[in-house]
């Protein structure tokens, strides 16, 4: 035990114990004197009165460490921007560390008080001794409590596996803790229990299978960051797609995004698949991947009219600039090489050179008006590409990323986009596929009848 007498005292200790029961007895003598009790009552109003006291100046002792503490702290952090008094009230620290001066006014005037009833004082001594380590085991408890309180404040925690490693660090603390308590209920070394828990390891590991499979899992989880408190997470198998709340040592916490709660065991993540998408988050960018199906049959070269209607698109002006002169280069050369093969009528016929197509300017319009876009993240992938053509026309897709990963912002972005090609797609003399409708039917029908 932490107080015990049982062991032989040091020489100094022997000294202020038998003070202590000579002050004991004389004082008794002379309530007995004065008051005409017997000695024996007298040496019980004594105890009596000294256990009053002894309450009274713990309770004093535990007010006035707490409040200068308080107000110490205060003066310390009154230029921080952290709420230091909030969070140490909210994490019990100065509360539990303010009851070790009434475990010290104990320790100083316990023995005195019952130095008359030894085996009330071993009593009272083993009791103070188990408060004292269940005491140190709350103070480390509000000490993990305070750093990730503050991990938290400070923005730390998101990156940081710090509620799973503090539950992992807690659980030790708590069965060191229970070890030294039964130690001392018991009078018997921790060593003792340490070698029964290893004699029922295996009865142990049977039991708590599962428990101990999550703790083993959570602590992976945590060590290698696999996922942390704000990521987003899909498993389609737990119908789990939404945004983690809590990682503990056990489970995993995720508010889906219809703000249902979903539950899912720790070892289920380390053991199957599951999407993070914080590499799309960290990144800075999002992916948009979305096509436009052209109806095949209005792709066709571009005549004078067009180009020069083209030609009034800001967007359009360089590449116009351009492929004109690379064109006009390219058809003076097969010109010049006409003439030396054939006689006569060398002009070259249109389909024998080369021409603008409206589907080609379209896809280079769709490249400048990313490229000038404020929502379009100009350093990573950016491509408009022809896909193979299906029966639901050439599909020309949109390959690229936006800069910014919040959701809402991203759907305007995507929306805003694709709103002005559809819009503008008509500019280029090109029709967007889709099926025929309901109303499509309606209006040929009536047209076969009026015929």
């Amino acid at each position: 035990m932490l107080f015990s007498n049982t062991l032989p005292p040091s020489t100094d200790t022997a000294i202020s114990n038998d003070l202590a029961q000579v002050l004991f007895q004389e004082i008794a003598n002379t309530i007995s004197r004065t008051s005409g009790l017997a000695p024996g009552y007298a040496d019980l109003l004594l105890m009596a009165t000294g256990a009053v006291c002894v309450v009274l100046l713990a309770s004093i002792a535990t007010w006035g460490t707490r409040l200068l503490a308080v107000r110490m702290i205060a003066l310390a952090t009154r230029k921080n921007t952290l709420a230091w008094n909030t969070l140490l009230s909210d994490s019990f620290l100065l509360q539990r560390l303010s009851r070790f001066a009434a475990i010290l006014v104990y320790t100083r005037l316990g023995y005195f008080v019952f130095c008359k009833k030894p085996e009330l004082y071993d009593l009272l001594n083993t009791i103070v001794s188990i408060y004292t380590i269940w005491l140190a085991a709350s103070i480390l408890l509000s000490l993990l409590d305070l750093a990730r309180r503050v991990a938290t404040a400070r923005g730390h925690a998101a990156r940081m596996p710090v509620h799973g490693v503090s539950q992992a660090i807690k659980l030790v603390v708590w069965l060191i803790g229970s070890i030294l308590i039964l130690s001392t209920l018991l009078n018997k070394s921790p060593v003792y229990f340490l070698s029964g828990i290893g004699a029922l390891s295996a009865v142990l590991l049977l039991i708590f299978k599962d428990a101990l499979l999550g703790l083993v899992a959570g602590v992976m989880l945590s060590a290698n960051r696999m996922v942390v408190s704000g990521d987003w997470i899909e498993m389609p198998k737990y119908d789990v797609d939404g945004e983690v709340v809590e990682v503990s040592l056990t489970t995993v916490k995720v508010r889906n995004w219809d703000m249902t709660i979903v539950t899912v065991p720790a070892y289920s993540l380390i053991g199957e698949s599951l999407k993070n998408w914080r590499g799309m988050t960290d990144s800075g960018g999002r992916r948009i991947k979305r096509a436009i199906c052209i109806d095949m049959q209005t792709i066709r070269f571009a005549d004078d009219a067009l180009l020069a209607h083209w030609g009034k698109i800001d967007l359009l002006k360089k590449y116009l600039a351009q492929k004109k002169e690379q064109i006009e280069k390219e058809n003076r050369s097969l010109n010049d090489k006409n003439n030396e093969l054939a006689t006569g009528d060398t002009t070259l016929a249109p389909f024998n050179k080369r021409r603008l197509t409206n589907i080609g300017t379209f896809r280079a319009y769709c490249l400048a008006y990313l490229r000038k876009h404020p929502g379009v993240h100009q350093e990573m992938t950016l491509l408009v590409r022809q896909l193979s053509p299906n029966e639901h026309g050439l599909p020309l897709e949109l390959y690229f990323f936006t800069n910014n990963t919040s959701w809402s912002i991203y759907e305007d972005t995507q929306s805003d986009i694709f709103d002005h090609l559809l819009a503008i797609i008509s500019e280029f003399d090109l029709a967007v596929y889709q099926t025929p409708s309901s109303t499509d039917q309606r209006f040929f029908a009536k047209l076969i009848a009026k015929n």
